[in-house]
């Protein structure tokens, strides 16, 4: 079936991969793009897409409650996916107001939106709600999140997404907003902004700076390549439960070392060693721990896997190397975004350790 689909945050790293998967995947659907812009939203990413016939940017902020009802009365909205947030922990460490307002008064201010313009338009109509496994807390060395483990957050990054999980299902349970929820793992890959660690230590890597680890290194994620991710949201969003939440993991557990010390072996071997022989691996750097970092996450996603069918396709080895190549192929994508905002953030959060 046709949809008109309001993907919010379409211009930051997860939803400029999923706007490039419809439009190549489901070629009778309209794509609307509203994204704020903020610093990790790009829009030379889409640049490909700009004269697309099925594809819409719109400048603007999911707070803005009449621009949203111009959209959904204009575009004729029936499906949102809703990536906009705030999303890095340590933002939301030194500055968690805006983590309040963008991602939980932002994600009501959406589920009203689509309450106020589909009353009695039928089934057709579907909410993706897109979140993290960041909400239930941390494990220990054993087990792994399902969709009936408690909420247990413990930044306010996890706390305000885990508030927006909590509306978005209440919507759905006091309205009857037919709203679906995703829960996913860390994602890797292209386009993703380098704050993260991955395209962080690939930046760095490359400029022979740096490699910032957090405490020991030790910390869990379970990596899930951001391809994959997007063609499971497609897969929930065409064949999920209303009302349901589903946990999307890559099956990748790794400590953050052990990534850290993988991609300096890769550019070592695709970019040549440091000055005198030097394996990157020598920049590495372990700075004090973040505040109440939590020491591991792992995904328990067989309910997709029952019910919808779905499982990752892409193994880390196979989406680690994809990325690299991607980086090393993309160097003025990484010199557009890397401006002095950036810098002074970097600076911020880790010092001039160059």
């Amino acid at each position: 079936m046709a949809k008109t689909v309001l993907v919010t945050g379409g211009c930051g790293f997860i939803g400029v991969n999923f706007i490039h998967l419809l439009l190549a995947e489901k070629p009778d659907w309209q794509v609307i793009n509203l994204d704020k812009l903020t610093y990790a939203g790009n829009l030379h990413s889409l640049a490909d897409l700009s004269s697309h016939p099925n594809y819409t940017f719109i400048k603007g902020d999911i707070c803005d409650s009449p621009l949203l009802d111009q959209i959904f009365i204009e575009q004729q909205i029936d499906t949102v996916v809703h990536f906009a947030a705030e999303s890095h922990v340590d933002r939301s460490i030194t500055g968690p107001a805006e983590f309040i307002q963008t991602n939980v008064f932002g994600t009501f201010t959406l589920l009203e939106a689509a309450k106020k313009h589909w009353s009695g338009q039928g089934e057709h109509c579907r909410f993706l709600h897109v979140s993290t496994d960041e909400v239930f807390g941390s494990l220990g060395q054993t087990g792994f999140f399902t969709e009936e483990t408690a909420y247990d957050p413990r930044s306010p990054y996890s706390a305000s997404k885990a508030s927006s999980d909590h509306l978005a299902r209440a919507y759905f349970h006091t309205y009857g907003l037919p709203v679906l929820i995703t829960n996913c793992s860390n994602n890797y890959g292209p386009y993703q902004f380098p704050e993260k660690l991955i395209p962080l230590v690939l930046n760095n890597g490359l400029h022979g700076k740096e490699l910032p680890v957090y405490g020991d290194g030790g910390n869990v994620r379970d990596w899930l390549y951001v391809q994959d991710h997007c063609e499971a949201i497609v897969r929930v969003l065409e064949q999920g439960r209303i009302g349901q939440s589903y946990n999307i993991g890559g099956h990748n557990e790794k400590t953050n070392l052990q990534v850290v010390e993988l991609l300096c072996d890769l550019l070592d071997a695709q970019a040549g060693p440091l000055a005198a022989n030097k394996s990157r691996r020598s920049l590495i750097t372990f700075v004090k721990d973040r505040l109440g970092h939590d020491r591991r996450y792992a995904i328990d996603a067989s309910k997709m896997a029952n019910e919808l069918g779905w499982l990752p396709k892409v193994t880390f080895a196979q989406g680690i190397a994809k990325t690299v190549d991607w980086y090393l192929a993309n160097q003025a994508w990484i010199a557009s975004v890397t401006d002095g905002s950036y810098q002074h953030y970097y600076q911020k959060m880790y010092g001039d350790r160059s």
